[in-house]
């Protein structure tokens, strides 16, 4: 059984006297313990797409079966039962709570669980350990760098132990090297076990994934090796993308980074 099932997801948004189709009948699989990139360029349906995988919209035709349960019909409280129990949220801007230390940010999807203060405790920190961080717990987000910020936001995503990891531009904010470290960081997550579904509109980060899927206009145009549908995408935003595409593989090829 696929983890992730869409079958003809069709997105429409009305607004006033005009509808706009986001998904136009877009059929998606993915199977557990996979690590696929969504890309695109913006307006491609990327956001779209990546609220209705994440439970946070639904389409409005067509069927989302997650874990076998389908979803696309939910209500507003079943739906966030399932974001709270499936998936883990990775965003481009951390979304942590700036009074809060990082072994308190990553407890807080816990607390919404009911678990004792105990076990929470206990989990966070090894969500924390996982992610390379167990010796910045005690420091709030304002005392870390981006880096570490992504990874306790990372930490907060796995400590539920979801079906799903869902990263969105999670090296948007991030410089290269950084951005770097956390792609080996979801490669790590993604061999010890888990499924993740990253968005990115930049094809050097998608090629890096094992299998990729192309947006273009809220269409599926492409699906397969991270590498090839990556290059398609570089190639049609234009000779400047195309070159920083290919330096990206030089230097990946060479154990270098990029400044």
């Amino acid at each position: 059984m696929a983890l992730i099932e869409l079958e003809k997801i069709v997105k429409t948004y009305d607004l006033g006297h005009q509808k706009v189709a986001a998904l136009r009948g877009m059929d998606v699989r993915i199977e557990r313990n996979e690590f696929v990139a969504i890309v695109g360029q913006s307006g491609s349906g990327k956001s779209t797409l990546m609220n209705i995988v994440g439970c946070l919209d639904v389409p409005t035709s067509g069927r989302y079966r997650l874990s076998g349960r389908e979803v696309s019909d939910l209500s507003d409280d079943e739906l966030a039962d399932v974001r709270n129990l499936e998936i883990g949220f990775v965003f481009q801007s951390f979304q942590l709570l700036p009074r809060a230390n990082a072994l308190e940010n990553v407890e807080l999807p816990l607390i919404y669980r009911g678990i004792s203060r105990k076990e929470r405790r206990q989990q966070a920190e090894h969500a924390l350990y996982t992610v390379q961080l167990s010796d910045r717990m005690t420091h709030r987000p304002a005392e870390l760098s981006g880096g570490q910020r992504q990874r306790v936001a990372i930490a907060r995503a796995l400590v539920t132990q979801p079906s799903l990891l869902l990263a969105d531009e999670p090296t948007g904010n991030l410089d290269s090297k950084t951005g770097e470290e956390i792609v080996g960081l979801l490669h790590e997550l993604h061999e010890r076990g888990n499924t993740i579904l990253l968005v990115t509109h930049e094809p050097k980060l998608a090629a890096r994934c094992p299998r990729a899927v192309r947006l273009v206009d809220g269409l599926v145009v492409a699906d397969g090796e991270g590498r090839d549908v990556a290059l398609a995408n570089a190639e049609a935003l234009g000779a400047e993308t195309l070159a920083a595409f290919h330096a990206a593989q030089a230097a990946a090829q060479t154990g270098q980074r990029l400044p």
